[in-house]
């Protein structure tokens, strides 16, 4: 390494060509880099589903589940697999592990059910397979409502549809409120009954009367003439003047017995926004592109074409990605700027002004350089990327600063200023690489974080290598040769010996005297912190804890209610909440139960999202949240749940309880046992189950010989009765003003279509005549069983739930386990925890082999480095010592101890504590070859390594002291804003960091010391005898290259 410092000063312009190109390149790649507000995280998640018309959930499960279940099961990589089974359809969810490749997994899974379909009914439709993908999701949430009609306002959003969807960088937009159109053929029961038609007969002239029939060519000899038979209905008077034949033999046609319109399909739902109906459109980005640029020019069409629509056409932006991207970015990047300047502060009063410069140059240099390497590697601009900026940025000027504090002490001594910085580049590079390299080697491990938190977190570790290892250059090669010509020249002779205080000399000499006594005294600190911790009832979390932009209420009514009996109680609950202070839009959804998706619970009726105003301007949302459970805790008629907007991976409530077991009914009782002991308990709020939906279902029970006496067939009285429901699809038409093929559905008209007609149904008979049905069936009621849930192959139930304010899950998950475990259920079933219980202990898991294996690592280099087994002993000991700082910052900031971001601040704190300490041992090593006793060594060693080691220090706290204290800087705006949601994610992080760096410091200027020199009393140090295993090493490669003989 030395060689090639030595031909970097040789070169000095081409040193500073290189660093202008570098940091010309990292700009430019700033400016590039995609932005966006969390990482883009791919959720490898499949989704099969298959309708089959009137198929009853046992029917399904049977029929439907359990083939697709049995292929998919074998699809490599597969994680989890969930079922449901449901009045109509069945749908299989397919969880992958993260990572895998999203292209093969479809592949494979539609071969899967490709190998399924012989075992389904042939009446069941084609399954359909779908990704299901985080980085799908809206980036842009528009709602278009106003005085015109529903059609009208359908048509134009399909227009704006289509514009947004062709602009560069958007990947689809879908129309919520959007229903499909139909050709709708409403027969009158009573005139076709007169006429003596069969409606099915009537289906078969309709379907058959609307065909292009080709009919091929005449080839003569004289020519060849082309033959076709035009018969496509071409507009609706086509269908109305179509003539149908009665049983008298008289001529009528369709306009007689029928009124033929363009419609929608049945609505089971409505959606209204601030009160009024309205459309949404959700738009979505591709991978990999800008959001702001997509937003804006997505913006800019809904703004032009909206106004087109109608007078009082109003837009109104639900959710609006780019901002919180411009947020953040915004926040961090104010915050990434402080970090800098607290730095070079520090530097500046310490260092002087042109050592503060070479320290200042080093940070914008290595992340320019970062910044680079991240945009060809494909990696967004977001906030785990900007915090790992701030993280960084007290980390990556520490070999800048150890090496110009060696500079100016040789310069102190007499040397030349560029002798000194070669000197001081040369003789600090085995440190400063030990150092950094240990710290990759923490970072390291956390690229391979599994599940949907590591591809969240991975970010970090990635953003951290690539400008440490920049950093790295910086010290070693482009700060030094800049200092050989901007640096100090001159330094007062009494530099060298000043640069401890008194008060430290005093500490040192007392610690290298009573090691003993040192080292007692530093464990029993670290017992009382932890115990100290201990007894505030902090407790443990997940992730923290974000204040939100957004709260969802789940509107959840049981029976078999109509969809304007839906649309009512859901109107109910959004004008009761309307009052609340802070909101500023409410968006009202409708739907039937099980309409709300995967997501949402089964007797959910309807969802109301409230958007809050801006977090400064409003009271916190958990206070927002409780006032809306005062105003619609007294409406008669349903249940509500409310939800905040989920941040970060993990899910949107904590808790999570399944219920899995054989008998329907034991694991109804168990959830109904389980949820009776979470309320018991307390602390459980927004509880809601998947139990099935009471309600009744009608069964038309026919006496086959009857029937068949009076000639009629199951055929016809199944064509009856979907006339009467939900309607025959007999054609198609495609009209010349719709892009897109409409149904041709006939069904009865809609006051005839009710329970009462039902039971005075008359099916047509094979004579022609009409037989009342009550002559050879009966309608019989019976209680209708709801969906059956599936997950891996065996039934079960779950509970979801949130926790009351102030509360923490993991708290709540245990007292729940040990009521369970204290009274067992009397049910024949299993109880799984997941949500926040499932994450923590995959989280665990990984930063513990994680940790582990981090700290092999880092002992492998230390031995290189020192060739000693208890010096690597005494760097790797300030890892341990360190948790004690690591509790003590979280409880000076209130904080839990976050599994994700503490855990993570720990394994951070391992890489950085140890550079400290290798600096110090090497200055250590040194003196002992130089003839010094251990104890006259360590003293040397603190007083000299005292400034570099205090100064690294202080850069990084400070630098992260702002995320400490949840504080933004907005320098341009010369304001300080406090509890910013931006600074939020990262507390619970920089409060680890920060506090175990600042006992680090302690334990490396005091601890470390006294630690060498008991390992000088009982351990024959191999220092005193020659250099280190890398330097032997590196040396005899170096020795090994300049032997090999000219060609």
């Amino acid at each position: 390494m030395t060689g090639v410092i030595s031909a970097a000063f040789s070169r000095a312009g081409a040193v500073f060509v290189a660093l202008l190109v570098l940091c010309g390149f990292g700009y430019v790649s700033y400016l590039d880099i995609p932005k966006e507000a969390t990482p883009d995280v791919d959720i490898p998640v499949a989704y099969v589903s298959v309708g089959y018309e009137g198929i009853s959930p046992e029917d399904s499960e049977r029929l439907l589940v359990k083939p697709l279940e049995k292929h998919l099961r074998s699809v490599q990589g597969l994680d989890k697999m969930s079922s449901v089974a449901s009045e109509g359809y069945a749908s299989v969810s397919l969880e992958f592990d993260a990572g895998e490749d999203i292209d093969r997994i479809l592949d494979d899974v539609r071969q899967a059910v490709d190998d399924a379909k012989p075992d389904l009914p042939g009446e069941a439709d084609e399954p359909t397979v779908t990704e299901v993908n985080l980085s799908l999701f809206p980036i842009l949430t528009a709602a278009l409502y106003g005085p015109v009609s529903e059609r009208e306002m359908v048509l134009a959003a399909r227009e704006i549809k289509d514009k947004v969807e062709a602009l560069e960088g958007v990947l689809e937009v879908k129309i919520g409120g959007d229903r499909e159109e139909v050709l709708e053929i409403l027969l009158d029961a009573s005139a076709i009954e007169a006429y003596g038609l069969d409606p099915s007969a009537v289906i078969r002239l309709v379907s058959g009367n609307n065909q292009l029939v080709t009919a091929g060519a005449i080839d003569d000899g004289g020519g060849r003439l082309t033959v076709k038979v035009p018969g496509v209905i071409e507009s609706i008077d086509d269908l109305v003047k179509m003539p149908v034949q009665a049983r008298d033999g008289t001529a009528i046609t369709f306009g007689d017995i029928a009124v033929v319109r363009r419609s929608f399909h049945q609505a089971e739902g409505w959606s209204r926004v601030n009160g009024e109906p309205a459309v949404v459109l959700d738009v979505s980005k591709r991978v990999g592109s800008n959001i702001i640029e997509v937003v804006e020019a997505a913006r800019t069409v809904i703004d032009e074409e909206a106004p087109k629509i109608g007078e009082g056409v109003k837009v109104t932006y639900l959710f609006d990605d780019s901002k919180d991207v411009r947020n953040l970015l915004s926040d961090l990047g104010n915050n990434v700027a402080a970090a800098v300047l607290i730095v070079m502060v520090v530097v500046l009063g310490v260092l002087g002004i042109r050592n503060a410069t070479l320290v200042g140059l080093a940070i914008p240099g290595s992340f320019f350089i970062g910044i680079s390497v991240l945009n060809l590697m494909g990696v967004t601009m977001n906030i785990v990327v900007l915090f790992s900026l701030i993280l960084v940025a007290g980390m990556l000027v520490d070999g800048v600063i150890v090496t110009t504090e060696y500079a100016d002490r040789r310069i102190a001594m007499g040397a030349s200023r560029r002798d000194a910085y070669l000197q001081g580049a040369q003789r600090m590079s085995w440190p400063i690489i030990s150092s950094t390299v240990t710290t990759l080697m923490v970072f390291l491990p956390l690229l391979f974080w599994p599940g949907i938190v590591g591809q969240f977190m991975k970010y970090l570790p990635l953003t951290v290598i690539s400008v440490l290892s920049a950093s790295l250059f910086m010290a070693l090669i482009f700060i030094p040769v800049l200092g050989g010509f901007i640096g100090k020249s001159r330094m007062p002779k009494g530099f060298v010996s000043a640069s401890a205080p008194r008060s430290y000399r005093w500490l040192l000499k007392k610690a290298v005297r009573y090691p003993f006594v040192v080292m007692a005294s530093v464990i029993v600190i670290i017992i009382g912190s932890f115990m100290g911790f201990a007894s505030t009832g902090l407790g443990v979390s997940f992730f923290p804890d974000i204040e939100p932009d957004q709260a969802q209420v789940q509107v959840l009514a049981r029976g078999d209610l109509s969809a304007k009996e839906r649309d009512a109680i859901v109107s109910r609950a959004e004008q009761a909440i309307l009052p609340v202070d802070g909101v500023q839009d409410f968006y009202s959804r409708s739907f039937r139960p099980g309409g709300g998706g995967n997501q949402t619970p089964r007797d959910s009726v309807g969802t109301i999202r409230t958007v809050f105003t801006e977090w400064n301007e409003r009271d916190p949302a958990a206070s927002l949240m409780d006032q809306m459970r005062d105003l619609i805790s007294g409406l008669a008629g349903a249940d509500f749940s409310i939800t905040k907007q989920a941040q970060g991976p993990g899910g949107a409530l904590p808790i999570r309880i399944e219920i899995l077991g054989d008998d329907l009914d034991e694991i109804s009782d168990a959830t109904e046992a389980v949820v009776a002991r979470m309320e018991e308990i307390g602390g459980f709020v927004d509880i809601a189950d998947s139990r099935p939906l009471p309600g009744l279902e009608w069964t038309l029970v026919t006496d086959r010989e009857a029937a068949s006496r009076h000639g009629v067939s199951i055929s016809s009285l199944g064509t009856m009765i979907k006339l009467l429901t939900r309607g025959v699809r007999i054609s198609d038409f495609r009209p010349d003003d719709s892009e897109e093929e409409l149904d041709v559905v006939m069904r009865f008209m809609g006051d005839q279509r009710n329970l009462d007609r039902l039971r005075e149904l008359r099916v047509p008979a094979a004579d022609g005549s009409y037989v009342p049905l009550s002559v050879f069936a009966r309608l019989q009621p019976r209680e209708k069983g709801g969906d059956i849930e599936r997950k891996e192959g065996t039934r079960y139930m779950y509970i979801n739930s949130d926790v009351a304010e102030g509360m923490l899950p993991a708290e709540r998950f245990e007292q729940l386990k040990t009521s369970l475990a204290e009274t067992p259920l009397t049910q024949n079933v299993r109880v799984s925890f997941g949500g926040e219980d499932e994450d923590i202990a995959e989280t665990q898991a990984f930063l513990g082999s994680s940790f582990m294996l981090s700290l092999v690592l880092m002992v492998i280099v230390l031995m290189l480095q020192f060739n000693s087994l208890w010096q690597a002993f005494v760097t790797m000991s300030a890892i341990v010592l360190s948790t004690g700082g690591v509790v003590l910052g979280l409880w000076a900031a209130s904080q839990p101890f976050g599994i994700v971001m503490c855990g993570l601040g720990v394994i951070s704190l391992a890489g950085i504590v140890v550079n400290n300490n290798i600096v110090l041992i090497d200055t250590y090593n040194e003196y002992r070859r130089r003839g010094y006793a251990a104890r006259h060594a360590a003293f040397r060693a603190g007083l000299v390594r005292f400034r570099p080691v205090v100064l690294t220090a202080i850069t990084t706290i400070l630098g992260l002291l702002p995320m400490v204290f949840q504080l933004t800087i907005k320098i341009l705006d010369r304001e300080v804003l406090v509890g910013a949601p931006s600074s939020q994610w990262w507390t619970q992080l920089s409060s680890s960091i920060a506090g175990g760096l600042t006992f680090a410091t302690i334990l490396t200027l005091v601890a470390t010391p006294a630690m060498l020199v008991i390992g000088g009393r009982f351990v024959r140090s191999p220092s005193a005898t020659g250099p280190s295993m890398l330097r032997r090493l590196f040396g005899r490669l170096r020795r090994n290259r300049d032997m090999v003989p000219a060609e």
